[in-house]
C-alpha cells in the first residue's frame, strides 16, 4: 500500500507507523488463537493444513482441560497474586502472552475456538454494521444473520471429533444454543454447567467418556471475573474475590483429574478503570458525531461508518479531539499495520472506516445505542494497550 499525506498532512505511513510501534499483534501460531492447536498437539491429534503451528508447546498426554476465565488480564493478576494462591504455582510456556485486536469477548472466543486472528475468521468485534446498515451485537446475536453463514470455519472443536479426541464444551446453561456460540465454538458435546460444582462435575464427567484409550479435551468457560471488572472495577475488592473463586475452583480441578491431564488457564482480554470522566459520548458531543453515521465496536476501540464522503473529516477532527490519548486510522491503516492478522476477503467491510484505539482510561461510546447497564459499567477493554492484551497462558501437569 502506497500510503498518501493523510487529513492532518501527515503521511498515512506515519500513522501505521506509530500504530505498529504501540501495539504488535500476535503473529501466526502465537496468543490466544494458539491455545487449542497446541492442545491438538499435545494430544498426538496434528492439526488442520491451515492452522499454524504453535511456537509453544504443552506436554504430551491424553486429557487437556482449558479453562478460559473471562476477563482475568495478566497484567491485573500480576497485581493481585494473593488472591490466586494455586494460579501462581503454575508455569507459563511462554514469557507473554496476547490476546488479538479488538481485545473483546467475541472476538477472542471465536480466535480460541477457530485458532484463527480476528480478519480471518470475521468477528471483528463486540458490535459491527451489518452491510454498514444496522447495529449487530455479535454476543447477543439478536436479529441475526445465520451463524455457520457469517462465520463459515470449521472450529476446532469441530475437527477434535476427525482426529478421535472426544470434545467437550462445559459452560452456562444459556450460551449452550445462541448464536455467537454455534458461529465461534460449535462442536463436540456441551455440558451446561452454571454453579461451581455442576462445572467441576462436568470437566470430570467430560475427562471420563473420552474412555480408557481415547483422548479428551475439555473446554471449560468462566465468566464471574469478567462481570466483577465491569460492574466494579479490576482493582477493587469484588475483583479479587471473584479471582479467588476461580483459583479455588482450578485448584479443586487438579485434585481430582486424572493422573497426566493437562490442565491451561487463559484469558480473553484484561481490563482498565475507564472513569465516565474521561468518557466522550457522541449523544451529546456534536464535535465527534459529525460525519458519523454508526459507531460500533466497543468503548475502549470504537469503529465508526461515517456520512458519505465524511471519512477524511472524521478522522482529522477524532486526531484532534482525542489527541495523544488514542490511535485512530482508517479501516485501510489498521488492516495495513496487522491489527486484525491478514483479512479474508469480503471481511474488510464488517470493519468500520474509522478504527479508534483509546490509549489512556478514556472511552468513546454512543449513549443512544447502549443499554443503560453498559454505560453504567466501570471497568472496560478492546483498546490495544497491555493492561487490555496480555493475557495469562498457566499449565499444570498432574
Amino acid at each position: 500500500m502506497h500510503a498518501g499525506p493523510g487529513p492532518t498532512g501527515a503521511p498515512t505511513s506515519a500513522q501505521v507507523a506509530r500504530a505498529a510501534a504501540l501495539y504488535q499483534p500476535p503473529g501466526p501460531g502465537e496468543g490466544l488463537a494458539s491455545v487449542l492447536p497446541a492442545a491438538f498437539v499435545a494430544l498426538g491429534a496434528g492439526l488442520p493444513p491451515d492452522i499454524p503451528e504453535p511456537t509453544w508447546s504443552l506436554p504430551a498426554t491424553r486429557r487437556v482441560v482449558v479453562v478460559l476465565v473471562d476477563g482475568l488480564g495478566a497484567r491485573q493478576l500480576e497485581r493481585r497474586t494473593g488472591h490466586a494462591p494455586f494460579l501462581r504455582t503454575m508455569t507459563s510456556p511462554v514469557p507473554v502472552a496476547h490476546c488479538g485486536f479488538p481485545s473483546t469477548t467475541a472476538t477472542s472466543l471465536t480466535s480460541l475456538g477457530t485458532g484463527r486472528r480476528a480478519g480471518d475468521h470475521g468477528i471483528i468485534g463486540w458490535q459491527t454494521a451489518l452491510r454498514g446498515e444496522r447495529l449487530f451485537n455479535h454476543l447477543g446475536w439478536r436479529d441475526g444473520p445465520d451463524p455457520h453463514s457469517h462465520q463459515p470455519l470449521r472450529t476446532l472443536l469441530q475437527e477434535a471429533g476427525r482426529r478421535n479426541v472426544t470434545a467437550t464444551t462445559v459452560s452456562r446453561a444459556m450460551f449452550e444454543t445462541s448464536g455467537f456460540t454455534r458461529a465461534a465454538q460449535r462442536g463436540g458435546a456441551y455440558l451446561p454447567a452454571d454453579t461451581v460444582e455442576e462445572r467441576t462435575d462436568g470437566v470430570l464427567h467430560a475427562l471420563g467418556q473420552a474412555g480408557r484409550r481415547g483422548r479428551a479435551l475439555v473446554y471449560a468457560y468462566w465468566d464471574e471475573v469478567d462481570k466483577a471488572g465491569h460492574v466494579h472495577g479490576p482493582d477493587t475488592l469484588e475483583w479479587g474475590e471473584a479471582v479467588e473463586a476461580v483459583d479455588a475452583f482450578v485448584a479443586g480441578l487438579a485434585e481430582r483429574v486424572p493422573e497426566g491431564t493437562v490442565v491451561v488457564v487463559t484469558s480473553d482480554h484484561g481490563m482498565v478503570e475507564a472513569p465516565v470522566l474521561q468518557r466522550r459520548d457522541l449523544a451529546v458531543d456534536e464535535v465527534l458525531e459529525a460525519g458519523v453515521r454508526l459507531l460500533a465496536g466497543e468503548p475502549r476501540a470504537p469503529q465508526a461508518w461515517c456520512e458519505r464522503g465524511a471519512i477524511d473529516d472524521v478522522v482529522a477532527t477524532w486526531r484532534e479531539e482525542l489527541g495523544e490519548g488514542a490511535l485512530v486510522l482508517r479501516r485501510e491503516e489498521a488492516i495495513e499495520a496487522g491489527w486484525f492478522g491478514p483479512v479474508r476477503e469480503g471481511y474488510a467491510q464488517r470493519i468500520g472506516e474509522v478504527v479508534v484505539a483509546m490509549l489512556g482510561q478514556g472511552t468513546v461510546l454512543d449513549s443512544r445505542s447502549l443499554r443503560p447497564e453498559v454505560l453504567r459499567l466501570k471497568g472496560h477493554h478492546g483498546s490495544v494497550t497491555e493492561a487490555e492484551t496480555a493475557i495469562p497462558l498457566l499449565v499444570h501437569q498432574v
